[in-house]
C-alpha cells in the first residue's frame, strides 16, 4: 500500500520511516516525490484541525491515498502552550532552539513542570477521512540535555525515564513517543482495512 506523507520535515519522515520499517506492506512517499515542496498552510486552532487540513490540501490536490500528522506539546502549568503553535513557539522562523528557550524561560521558578506531546494523525483513504491519537506523558527538564531527536525532544523527560527523548536512544523513542502510539494506531487500522 502507498501512503503518501504530507509533510517536508525530514525529521518527521526518517522518524516515520523507522517506525514503520517492520512493516513491508507500506510505502511511505514524501510529498516532495509528488512535486510539492512548500510547506502546506495551518490555520485550523486545534491539532487535529491541522492535521486533517494538511491532509486535505494533498488529496484535494493529487487525488492519492495520503496522511499527515501534527503534533503539540502541552505544558499544564502554561496552560496548554505551546500547543497548536509548538513549532513557531518563538515566532514563525520555527527555530527548535529558541521555542527550547521560550519553554524554560517561561517555566522559571515554576514546580509543576507536567507536559504531554500528543500527535493526530490524519488519514484520507479512498476518499474518507480518519484520526488516530497518540499521547506520551512526561515532564520538563530544567535545562536540554542531549543532541537526538528533534524539535523540543532535548528538554521533554518520558514518564518513566530520567532522561530526555534528546538522551534517549531511538530504538527507546520510537517504541514510547506520541508519534510512533499514533503510528501504530494507524498502521493496526491499515492492516484491518478492506482493500
Amino acid at each position: 500500500m502507498k501512503l503518501v506523507f504530507a509533510t517536508g520535515n525530514p525529521n518527521k519522515i526518517k522518524e516515520v520511516a523507522e517506525i514503520l520499517k517492520a512493516h513491508s506492506d507500506f510505502e511511505i512517499i514524501p510529498m516532495s516525490e509528488l512535486g510539492l515542496t512548500e510547506d502546506i498552510t495551518e490555520t485550523s486552532p486545534t491539532i487535529e484541525g491541522n492535521a486533517l487540513q494538511k491532509a486535505r490540501y494533498l488529496h484535494d490536490r493529487y487525488q492519492v491515498n495520503c496522511f499527515s500528522e501534527d503534533t503539540g506539546l502541552e505544558i499544564d502549568s502554561l496552560g496548554g502552550e505551546p500547543g497548536v503553535r509548538t513549532a513557531r513557539y518563538a515566532g514563525s522562523n520555527k527555530n527548535a532552539d529558541a521555542n527550547m528557550n521560550l519553554v524554560l524561560e517561561n517555566l522559571t521558578g515554576k514546580e509543576h513542570r507536567k507536559a504531554r506531546f500528543r500527535t493526530v494523525i490524519a488519514l484520507i483513504i479512498n476518499d474518507k477521512e480518519y484520526t488516530f491519537e497518540g499521547i506520551v506523558e512526561g515532564t520538563i527538564d530544567t535545562k536540554k540535555s542531549g543532541k537526538g531527536g528533534f524539535g523540543y525532544d532535548p528538554i521533554f523527560v518520558p514518564d518513566g525515564y530520567n532522561e530526555s527523548f534528546g538522551v534517549l536512544d531511538n530504538s527507546i523513542k520510537n517504541k514510547i513517543s506520541h508519534r510512533s502510539r499514533a503510528m501504530a494506531k494507524l498502521v493496526s487500522f491499515l492492516e484491518n482495512f478492506d482493500r
